[in-house]
Protein backbone atom coordinates (compact mmCIF):
# COMPACT_ATOMS: atom_id res chain seq x y z
CA UNK A 1 0.00 0.00 0.00
CA UNK A 2 1.58 3.50 -0.65
CA UNK A 3 -0.12 6.74 -0.07
CA UNK A 4 -0.26 9.65 -2.97
CA UNK A 5 -0.61 12.34 -0.78
CA UNK A 6 -3.50 13.56 -2.49
CA UNK A 7 -7.18 14.34 -1.17
CA UNK A 8 -9.15 12.33 -3.20
CA UNK A 9 -11.63 13.68 -5.94
CA UNK A 10 -14.99 12.94 -3.83
CA UNK A 11 -13.52 14.92 -0.59
CA UNK A 12 -14.47 17.96 -2.90
CA UNK A 13 -17.57 17.37 -4.86
CA UNK A 14 -19.24 20.67 -4.40
CA UNK A 15 -17.77 24.52 -5.86
CA UNK A 16 -19.94 27.52 -5.37
CA UNK A 17 -18.69 29.95 -8.62
CA UNK A 18 -19.86 33.66 -9.16
CA UNK A 19 -23.08 32.95 -10.61
CA UNK A 20 -23.89 29.09 -9.76
CA UNK A 21 -22.93 25.84 -7.72
CA UNK A 22 -21.32 23.01 -9.41
CA UNK A 23 -21.71 19.78 -8.22
CA UNK A 24 -20.06 16.51 -9.36
CA UNK A 25 -22.01 14.51 -11.14
CA UNK A 26 -21.50 10.82 -8.79
CA UNK A 27 -24.17 9.35 -11.01
CA UNK A 28 -21.33 8.79 -13.77
CA UNK A 29 -18.39 9.26 -11.85
CA UNK A 30 -15.69 7.42 -12.11
CA UNK A 31 -16.05 7.05 -15.71
CA UNK A 32 -16.57 11.05 -15.98
CA UNK A 33 -15.84 13.57 -14.36
CA UNK A 34 -18.78 15.62 -15.01
CA UNK A 35 -19.92 18.66 -13.34
CA UNK A 36 -23.87 19.64 -13.10
CA UNK A 37 -24.70 23.45 -13.05
CA UNK A 38 -27.26 24.44 -11.09
CA UNK A 39 -28.07 28.36 -11.31
CA UNK A 40 -30.69 28.40 -8.87
CA UNK A 41 -31.57 26.73 -5.24
CA UNK A 42 -34.13 25.07 -7.12
CA UNK A 43 -31.96 23.38 -9.48
CA UNK A 44 -29.69 22.25 -6.30
CA UNK A 45 -32.95 20.62 -4.89
CA UNK A 46 -33.53 18.99 -7.71
CA UNK A 47 -29.96 17.81 -8.41
CA UNK A 48 -30.27 16.14 -4.80
CA UNK A 49 -33.35 14.52 -5.52
CA UNK A 50 -32.00 12.92 -8.82
CA UNK A 51 -28.89 11.21 -7.01
CA UNK A 52 -26.17 13.87 -8.71
CA UNK A 53 -24.86 13.59 -5.37
CA UNK A 54 -24.90 11.48 -2.48
CA UNK A 55 -23.51 10.30 1.35
CA UNK A 56 -22.02 14.08 2.91
CA UNK A 57 -22.86 15.17 -0.93
CA UNK A 58 -26.19 16.72 -0.14
CA UNK A 59 -24.98 18.29 3.07
CA UNK A 60 -22.50 20.47 0.84
CA UNK A 61 -25.26 21.03 -1.39
CA UNK A 62 -27.16 22.16 0.40
CA UNK A 63 -24.60 25.31 2.51
CA UNK A 64 -24.41 26.18 -1.46
CA UNK A 65 -27.74 26.15 -2.52
CA UNK A 66 -28.42 28.45 0.46
CA UNK A 67 -26.28 30.58 -0.63
CA UNK A 68 -27.46 30.77 -4.36
CA UNK A 69 -31.12 31.50 -2.16
CA UNK A 70 -29.74 34.37 -0.50
CA UNK A 71 -27.84 35.86 -3.86
CA UNK A 72 -31.66 35.18 -5.29
CA UNK A 73 -33.29 37.37 -2.40
CA UNK A 74 -30.62 40.17 -2.86
CA UNK A 75 -33.24 42.57 -3.90
CA UNK A 76 -36.07 41.59 -1.60
CA UNK A 77 -36.61 43.68 0.96
CA UNK A 78 -35.57 42.30 4.86
CA UNK A 79 -38.72 40.50 5.97
CA UNK A 80 -39.00 38.87 2.54
CA UNK A 81 -35.57 38.10 2.21
CA UNK A 82 -35.52 36.07 4.74
CA UNK A 83 -39.22 34.59 3.99
CA UNK A 84 -37.40 33.69 0.76
CA UNK A 85 -34.48 32.23 2.60
CA UNK A 86 -36.67 29.70 5.09
CA UNK A 87 -38.63 28.19 2.04
CA UNK A 88 -35.41 27.57 0.09
CA UNK A 89 -34.24 25.44 3.25
CA UNK A 90 -37.57 24.08 3.62
CA UNK A 91 -37.19 22.67 -0.14
CA UNK A 92 -33.58 21.47 0.40
CA UNK A 93 -34.68 19.55 3.90
CA UNK A 94 -37.75 17.86 1.75
CA UNK A 95 -35.02 16.05 -0.69
CA UNK A 96 -33.64 13.31 0.70
CA UNK A 97 -35.46 13.33 4.45
CA UNK A 98 -33.97 10.44 5.85
CA UNK A 99 -30.55 11.53 6.32
CA UNK A 100 -30.52 14.79 8.71
CA UNK A 101 -27.48 16.26 7.47
CA UNK A 102 -29.62 18.33 5.39
CA UNK A 103 -31.94 19.24 7.89
CA UNK A 104 -28.97 20.14 10.68
CA UNK A 105 -27.00 22.13 7.46
CA UNK A 106 -30.26 24.46 7.04
CA UNK A 107 -30.84 24.52 10.49
CA UNK A 108 -27.35 26.06 11.39
CA UNK A 109 -27.66 28.56 8.33
CA UNK A 110 -30.56 30.22 9.19
CA UNK A 111 -29.89 30.23 13.06
CA UNK A 112 -26.76 32.12 12.21
CA UNK A 113 -28.62 34.51 10.18
CA UNK A 114 -32.08 35.04 10.00
CA UNK A 115 -32.99 33.24 12.84
CA UNK A 116 -30.44 33.98 15.30
CA UNK A 117 -28.56 37.98 14.93
CA UNK A 118 -29.70 39.50 11.72
CA UNK A 119 -33.62 39.16 11.40
CA UNK A 120 -33.71 41.86 9.47
CA UNK A 121 -30.59 41.46 6.87
CA UNK A 122 -31.24 41.80 3.31
CA UNK A 123 -28.80 42.29 0.23
CA UNK A 124 -24.92 42.02 0.44
CA UNK A 125 -25.35 41.61 4.39
CA UNK A 126 -27.68 38.64 3.67
CA UNK A 127 -25.44 37.32 0.86
CA UNK A 128 -22.24 37.58 2.61
CA UNK A 129 -23.76 36.53 6.24
CA UNK A 130 -24.83 32.99 4.48
CA UNK A 131 -21.84 32.95 2.77
CA UNK A 132 -20.27 33.04 5.99
CA UNK A 133 -21.93 30.74 7.80
CA UNK A 134 -22.22 28.18 4.74
CA UNK A 135 -18.10 27.67 4.89
CA UNK A 136 -18.16 27.55 8.72
CA UNK A 137 -20.86 24.56 9.02
CA UNK A 138 -18.98 23.00 6.32
CA UNK A 139 -15.05 23.44 8.00
CA UNK A 140 -17.23 22.12 11.67
CA UNK A 141 -18.21 18.96 9.25
CA UNK A 142 -15.04 18.55 8.11
CA UNK A 143 -13.34 18.68 11.73
CA UNK A 144 -15.90 16.70 12.91
CA UNK A 145 -15.29 13.96 10.36
CA UNK A 146 -11.67 13.91 11.08
CA UNK A 147 -12.10 13.56 14.72
CA UNK A 148 -14.47 10.85 14.47
CA UNK A 149 -12.01 9.16 12.07
CA UNK A 150 -9.01 9.16 14.27
CA UNK A 151 -11.32 7.05 16.52
CA UNK A 152 -12.78 4.57 13.75
CA UNK A 153 -8.75 3.99 13.22
CA UNK A 154 -8.00 3.50 16.96
CA UNK A 155 -10.66 0.37 16.86
CA UNK A 156 -8.85 -1.54 13.72
CA UNK A 157 -5.91 -3.55 14.05
CA UNK A 158 -2.79 -3.13 12.00
CA UNK A 159 -3.38 -5.16 9.21
CA UNK A 160 -7.18 -5.44 9.52
CA UNK A 161 -9.30 -6.60 6.20
CA UNK A 162 -12.33 -4.49 6.24
CA UNK A 163 -15.73 -4.73 4.70
CA UNK A 164 -17.99 -2.03 3.78
CA UNK A 165 -21.19 -1.05 2.20
CA UNK A 166 -21.85 1.81 0.13
CA UNK A 167 -19.80 5.14 0.40
CA UNK A 168 -18.99 6.47 3.72
CA UNK A 169 -17.10 9.73 1.80
CA UNK A 170 -15.73 11.47 4.18
CA UNK A 171 -15.53 9.29 7.13
CA UNK A 172 -14.02 6.80 5.24
CA UNK A 173 -11.38 9.36 4.26
CA UNK A 174 -10.88 10.47 7.37
CA UNK A 175 -10.30 7.15 9.20
CA UNK A 176 -8.39 5.74 6.36
CA UNK A 177 -6.23 9.07 6.78
CA UNK A 178 -6.10 8.19 10.36
CA UNK A 179 -4.94 4.38 9.96
CA UNK A 180 -2.55 5.75 7.44
CA UNK A 181 -0.94 8.04 10.36
CA UNK A 182 -0.85 5.68 12.74
CA UNK A 183 1.05 3.09 10.70
CA UNK A 184 -1.68 1.01 9.84
CA UNK A 185 -1.74 -1.54 7.03
CA UNK A 186 -5.31 -1.94 6.45
CA UNK A 187 -6.85 -3.79 3.01
CA UNK A 188 -10.39 -3.76 2.22
CA UNK A 189 -13.29 -5.82 0.57
CA UNK A 190 -16.23 -3.70 -1.18
CA UNK A 191 -19.33 -4.19 -2.15
CA UNK A 192 -20.93 -2.98 -4.93
CA UNK A 193 -24.22 -1.40 -3.67
CA UNK A 194 -27.30 -1.64 -6.02
CA UNK A 195 -28.70 0.11 -7.71
CA UNK A 196 -26.05 2.80 -7.81
CA UNK A 197 -23.20 1.01 -7.36
CA UNK A 198 -21.82 3.53 -5.27
CA UNK A 199 -19.37 1.04 -3.48
CA UNK A 200 -18.06 0.15 -7.04
CA UNK A 201 -18.03 3.75 -8.14
CA UNK A 202 -17.09 5.61 -5.40
CA UNK A 203 -15.58 3.71 -2.71
CA UNK A 204 -13.42 1.57 -4.27
CA UNK A 205 -12.13 4.22 -6.39
CA UNK A 206 -11.05 6.38 -3.72
CA UNK A 207 -9.61 3.64 -1.89
CA UNK A 208 -7.28 3.35 -4.89
CA UNK A 209 -7.24 6.96 -5.08
CA UNK A 210 -5.84 6.61 -0.86
CA UNK A 211 -3.19 3.54 -2.49
CA UNK A 212 -5.18 0.56 -1.74
CA UNK A 213 -6.13 -2.39 -3.84
CA UNK A 214 -9.87 -3.21 -2.77
CA UNK A 215 -11.33 -6.23 -3.83
CA UNK A 216 -15.11 -5.64 -4.67
CA UNK A 217 -18.22 -8.36 -4.26
CA UNK A 218 -21.70 -8.15 -4.91
CA UNK A 219 -23.90 -6.99 -2.67
CA UNK A 220 -25.26 -11.24 -2.30
CA UNK A 221 -21.37 -11.99 -1.48
CA UNK A 222 -21.23 -10.82 1.79
CA UNK A 223 -22.06 -13.64 3.92
CA UNK A 224 -19.93 -15.90 1.51
CA UNK A 225 -17.36 -13.50 1.79
CA UNK A 226 -17.49 -13.57 5.86
CA UNK A 227 -17.81 -17.41 5.70
CA UNK A 228 -14.50 -17.43 4.04
CA UNK A 229 -12.71 -15.10 6.09
CA UNK A 230 -12.11 -12.44 3.43
CA UNK A 231 -12.77 -9.89 6.05
CA UNK A 232 -12.19 -9.20 9.80
CA UNK A 233 -14.35 -6.59 10.27
CA UNK A 234 -17.49 -4.59 9.09
CA UNK A 235 -17.28 -0.77 8.77
CA UNK A 236 -20.08 1.52 7.57
CA UNK A 237 -21.35 5.21 7.75
CA UNK A 238 -24.60 5.55 8.40
CA UNK A 239 -27.24 8.62 7.40
CA UNK A 240 -28.67 8.48 11.05
CA UNK A 241 -28.14 6.88 14.38
CA UNK A 242 -31.57 6.92 17.14
CA UNK A 243 -30.87 7.50 20.47
CA UNK A 244 -31.59 4.43 21.31
CA UNK A 245 -28.84 2.92 18.55
CA UNK A 246 -30.35 1.89 15.66
CA UNK A 247 -28.31 2.58 12.83
CA UNK A 248 -30.19 3.77 9.60
CA UNK A 249 -28.20 3.48 6.65
CA UNK A 250 -28.31 2.25 3.26
CA UNK A 251 -30.29 -0.36 2.36
CA UNK A 252 -28.24 -3.90 2.63
CA UNK A 253 -26.63 -2.57 6.18
CA UNK A 254 -29.01 -5.22 7.73
CA UNK A 255 -28.03 -7.65 5.68
CA UNK A 256 -24.13 -6.96 6.35
CA UNK A 257 -24.75 -6.36 10.08
CA UNK A 258 -26.65 -9.85 10.57
CA UNK A 259 -23.74 -11.93 8.53
CA UNK A 260 -21.26 -10.04 10.49
CA UNK A 261 -23.02 -11.42 13.49
CA UNK A 262 -23.48 -14.85 12.77
CA UNK A 263 -19.40 -15.12 11.96
CA UNK A 264 -18.60 -13.21 14.49
CA UNK A 265 -17.23 -10.33 12.95
CA UNK A 266 -17.57 -6.88 14.47
CA UNK A 267 -19.26 -4.38 12.67
CA UNK A 268 -18.81 -0.41 13.77
CA UNK A 269 -20.65 2.28 12.44
CA UNK A 270 -19.36 5.48 11.77
CA UNK A 271 -21.78 9.20 12.76
CA UNK A 272 -20.50 11.94 13.95
CA UNK A 273 -23.43 12.18 16.46
CA UNK A 274 -26.59 10.35 17.16
CA UNK A 275 -30.05 12.14 16.56
CA UNK A 276 -32.01 13.75 19.49
CA UNK A 277 -34.61 14.28 17.49
CA UNK A 278 -35.01 10.96 16.96
CA UNK A 279 -35.30 8.54 20.29
CA UNK A 280 -36.49 5.44 18.52
CA UNK A 281 -36.33 4.24 14.67
CA UNK A 282 -39.87 4.72 14.48
CA UNK A 283 -39.03 8.40 14.47
CA UNK A 284 -37.39 8.15 11.34
CA UNK A 285 -38.50 8.27 7.85
CA UNK A 286 -37.28 5.64 5.50
CA UNK A 287 -36.79 7.11 2.43
CA UNK A 288 -38.63 4.70 -1.20
CA UNK A 289 -37.66 5.52 -4.21
CA UNK A 290 -39.31 4.86 -7.77
CA UNK A 291 -39.11 1.27 -7.65
CA UNK A 292 -37.42 1.44 -11.59
CA UNK A 293 -34.51 2.62 -10.61
CA UNK A 294 -34.17 -0.88 -9.26
CA UNK A 295 -34.93 -2.27 -12.57
CA UNK A 296 -32.11 -0.45 -14.29
CA UNK A 297 -28.17 0.46 -13.80
CA UNK A 298 -26.09 3.21 -14.74
CA UNK A 299 -28.77 4.35 -16.98
CA UNK A 300 -29.60 1.02 -18.77
CA UNK A 301 -32.33 -1.11 -17.97
CA UNK A 302 -31.75 -5.07 -16.35
CA UNK A 303 -35.30 -6.56 -16.12
CA UNK A 304 -37.66 -7.75 -18.27
CA UNK A 305 -40.89 -6.26 -18.86
CA UNK A 306 -44.05 -6.54 -16.54
CA UNK A 307 -41.97 -6.16 -13.50
CA UNK A 308 -42.81 -3.86 -10.23
CA UNK A 309 -39.80 -2.76 -8.39
CA UNK A 310 -39.54 -2.14 -4.58
CA UNK A 311 -36.56 0.29 -3.41
CA UNK A 312 -36.41 1.48 0.15
CA UNK A 313 -33.59 3.37 -0.07
CA UNK A 314 -32.50 2.38 3.86
CA UNK A 315 -32.72 -0.08 6.28
CA UNK A 316 -32.76 0.15 9.74
CA UNK A 317 -30.08 -1.91 11.98
CA UNK A 318 -30.73 -3.22 15.71
CA UNK A 319 -28.77 -2.06 18.28
CA UNK A 320 -27.68 -5.97 19.64
CA UNK A 321 -25.99 -6.30 15.80
CA UNK A 322 -23.89 -3.24 15.95
CA UNK A 323 -20.72 -4.03 17.53
CA UNK A 324 -19.45 -0.33 18.36
CA UNK A 325 -20.80 3.49 17.46
CA UNK A 326 -17.95 5.96 16.94
CA UNK A 327 -18.77 9.49 16.98
CA UNK A 328 -17.03 12.49 16.76
CA UNK A 329 -16.53 12.06 20.85
CA UNK A 330 -15.53 8.60 20.54
CA UNK A 331 -16.55 4.65 20.33
CA UNK A 332 -20.15 3.53 21.98
CA UNK A 333 -21.85 0.22 22.86
CA UNK A 334 -24.52 0.77 20.49
CA UNK A 335 -27.73 0.78 22.99
CA UNK A 336 -25.60 3.34 25.30
CA UNK A 337 -24.60 5.66 22.30
CA UNK A 338 -26.45 8.47 23.98
CA UNK A 339 -23.44 9.25 26.29
CA UNK A 340 -21.79 10.82 23.35
CA UNK A 341 -23.84 13.76 24.62
CA UNK A 342 -22.49 13.41 28.58
CA UNK A 343 -18.76 14.02 26.86
CA UNK A 344 -20.15 17.37 25.70
CA UNK A 345 -19.03 18.95 29.08
CA UNK A 346 -16.90 16.02 30.37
Amino acid sequence: MTTTGKRPVLADSVRITGDAVEILDRRVYPFEHRWVRCATSEDVAVAIERMVTQSSGPLFATTAGLVLAAREARHEPPGRAAGRLRRSGERLVATRPTNNHIRDAVHAVLAATVDGPLPEASGDELVDAVTRAAAEHDAAYRARSAALGGHAAALLEDGARVLTHCWADAYLIATVEAAQEAGKRLEFVCTETRPYLQGARLTAPTLVEMGYRPTLITDGMVAAALADGLADVALTAADRVTMDGHVVNKVGTLGVALAARAFDVPYYALIQAPDPQAPTAGDVVIEHRDGEEVLHVLGARTAGEGLTGYYPAFDATPPHLVTRIVTERGAFRAERVAEHFDKENG
